[in-house]
Order: C-alpha cells, then structure tokens, then sequence
C-alpha cells in the first residue's frame, strides 16, 4: 500500500514538471514574440520618420544651398557651405557615437526584463 501511494505521487509530480515545463515553454514563446514585435514596430517607426526626415533635410539643404549660392552669385560656393556644414555635423556625430548604447540599452531592456 506505501508503495501505491508512492508510485502515484511520483506520477503526480511527473504530470506537475511536465505541466510546468510544457507552460515555460509557452511563456518564453510569447515573451520572445512580444519583444520581437515591440522591435519591428520601432523599427518601422524609426524607417518611416526616418524616411520623411532625410528628404526634408535634402529639399531644405537644395533650398539653402541654392539661396546661399544667389546671395554669393556662385551656387558652387552654396553646395560647399551646405556640404561643409554636413561634413561638420558628421564628425560630431561620430565623436559621440558611443554616447548613444547607453539610452539605447537602457530602453529596450526596459521591454525585456519587464515584470509580467
């Protein structure tokens, strides 16, 4: 008889790890997806502001580049203000590069070690 009862909660605990197993599974698969999606609709975002944002600069840049070179009655000289102004903003840009991993890291670990 110990040993009927034994055996039966031995397979009670096999169904319950089984159980157990079988939901972290489950678990990991929808934290996995929900971080997947929470990246692709950034990205989507980042693109498609991104995308607005780089041909207003170049219609902006044409137009100030145009009006410099008519104030200066030559529009090779506008281009290269425009374009040394660019050439400027992009050393800046990568001097600092490294500043940007840290906001980065912080927010999508936000998404990712977030409490259920």
């Amino acid at each position: 008889m110990a040993f009927e009862g034994l055996r039966q909660n031995i397979s009670e605990l096999d169904e319950n790890v089984s159980s157990y197993v079988e939901h972290s599974i489950e678990y990991a698969k929808l934290k996995s997806f929900k971080i997947s999606m929470v990246l692709v609709t950034y990205l989507a975002k980042v693109i498609l502001v991104g995308t607005i944002a780089v041909l207003a600069i170049l219609f902006l840049s044409l137009a100030a580049s145009f009006a410099l070179g008519n104030a200066m009655d030559n529009a090779i000289y506008g281009f290269a203000i425009i374009g040394l102004i660019y050439l400027i903003l992009g050393i800046i840009g990568y001097r600092f590069r490294d500043k940007l991993n840290k906001p980065l890291l912080k927010m999508f670990s936000e998404y990712f070690f977030e409490e259920p």
